[in-house]
């Protein structure tokens, strides 16, 4: 039998696609060195368990996968019906067995999967509309996934650092973070300089900013509310907590 492949042939998007899965090899992989004990154990989210963040990013698969499906027919079907559907279900998922929990983890991830390597080239520009409400071409949803599964493996809390994540995915979650910060406006007299790099962030004209700097890996660590450590600011290390609310995607 020959294998089946992706039927997608843009080269951003396969890239795209190669990079969400081994994101998704890497979560497996630090899944995988937990004992089914170690599931209870708290995670870096505040209130989660270990379980809750296997749970989260199970559920999320399927979600993702449904608009997948709603880019290949056409026929709308929303990633959750509600906020309060999705809160529900991670909380449900959370009290499964380990092997359920890990079943869980493995199926939807390959169904994804499936789902991203049957859609042709013509349907990925086909818009969908994620849990936020943004509308958005189906292309959208590989990089949706791409940060859930890089960040929630730090998340595990067993190893994993965001020294991990690629370069190239710690640089687009940044983009995306402080992108959001500005247009909500609540990164007024902020400046982040990446340490070895020319990636800033920020209005230079700003009077006094807060200047945040360090390598790629800790300021991103930084920005989605996981720590400090490894990053400094201008005004002194108390600015460090103060940390700009988060997209709600984080």
């Amino acid at each position: 039998m020959v294998a089946r492949t992706d039927l997608a042939t843009d080269p951003g998007l396969q890239e795209e696609l190669l990079q969400a899965r081994r994101g998704t090899a890497f979560f497996a992989r630090k899944l995988n060195e937990l004992t089914d004990q170690e599931l209870d154990g708290g995670s870096l989210l505040p209130g989660w368990t270990r379980r809750h963040v296997v749970a989260h990013v199970g559920y999320n698969a399927r979600a993702i996968a449904r608009l997948a499906e709603w880019a290949g027919t056409g026929v709308e079907t929303p990633m959750y019906p509600s906020t309060e559907v999705r809160d529900h279900e991670i909380n449900f998922g959370a009290t499964l067995s380990p092997i359920a929990l890990r079943n869980l983890f493995d199926h939807s991830a390959v169904h994804l999967s499936v789902e991203w390597r049957d859609l042709p080239d013509r349907d990925w520009a086909n818009e969908v509309k994620t849990v936020q409400g943004r509308t958005v071409p189906a292309s959208e949803i590989v990089w949706m996934r791409t940060r859930e599964v890089w960040i929630h493996a730090v998340d595990l809390s067993n190893g994993a650092t965001f020294n991990d994540i690629p370069a190239p995915v710690l640089e687009r979650l940044l983009r995306d973070i402080t992108g959001a910060w500005k247009t909500r406006g609540t990164d007024a007299g902020l400046f982040i300089k990446v340490s070895g790099t020319d990636l800033t962030f920020g209005d230079t004209s700003a009077p006094d900013p807060t200047i945040i700097t360090g390598p790629l890996p800790a300021v991103v660590e930084w920005a989605t509310g996981r720590g400090a450590s490894g990053v400094t600011a201008a005004l002194g290390t108390e600015v460090l907590s103060e940390v700009p609310a988060a997209p709600k995607w984080i």
